[in-house]
């Protein structure tokens, strides 16, 4: 075996925990050593405005709102696209949509999903979060009740996403610890509204997704 190959495969055995590496052979420790938590606890005003900031910078709008006034905000939105039809899963606090005026409200859940082709005809979505990401400007859903199936959140051209300030940390492991509690659902990480670039770097919205996100950070 040539000492290139002998010294590949200790690593590799180093790095899985696997026993001691072969006579001759360099040991290579594998750092594992990486920041767990944020300089600031979750919801904090760095936090949020650091949140801010990235979703802004990845083209998406947002909007702090009190839970009060979140309704109007969210009949604001609407009325802007303007938007004749919103699905929202079947867990979204009705309260949230009591300002909707000849907004026609579709439900979706895992029981009566509506279809692909159904999705598409709707203007927009309404969805809440599972947690937000302030240092990567991200967003994840992982399919709560009132955040709903994945299809939901990808197909209609208009995301409102609602996102609690206490929801907001630091870091993607904060982030994932709390996934990490379910992770047996699918999840969804959204940062800003759906984009690509062609080889020129002309940006095109909404290829894969949807073309608008508005953020609600509510307090």
């Amino acid at each position: 075996m040539s000492d290139a190959r002998t010294e590949i495969l200790s690593r590799i055995r180093t790095a899985l925990g696997s026993s001691t590496p072969e006579p001759g052979t360099v040991s290579t420790a594998v750092p594992r050593e990486y920041r767990s938590l944020g300089d600031h606890a979750p919801g904090a005003a760095e936090v949020l405005d650091l949140l801010v900031d990235r979703l802004e910078d990845y083209k998406a709008r947002v909007h702090r709102v009190t839970a009060a006034d979140l309704p109007a905000l969210l009949a604001r939105l609407l009325a802007e696209v303007p938007a004749s039809s919103v699905v929202v899963p079947a867990g979204v606090e009705g309260a949230w949509l009591g300002a909707l005026a000849d907004v026609e409200v579709r439900t979706d859940s895992r029981e009566a999903p509506l279809s692909a082709t159904e999705l598409d005809g709707i203007d927009a979505v309404v969805t809440a979060a599972r947690v937000a990401v302030a240092e990567t400007g991200t967003i994840v859903l992982d399919g709560e009740p009132d955040q709903g199936r994945r299809a939901v959140s990808l197909v209609p051209d208009v995301h409102v996403c609602v996102v609690r300030t206490d929801q907001v940390v630091q870091t993607v492991p904060e982030a994932v610890r709390l996934l990490d509690a379910d992770p047996g659902r699918p999840q969804t990480w959204i940062s800003g509204p759906s984009a690509t670039s062609d080889i020129e770097l002309d940006r095109v919205e909404g290829v894969h997704g949807p073309r608008t996100l508005h953020v609600a950070l509510v307090s």
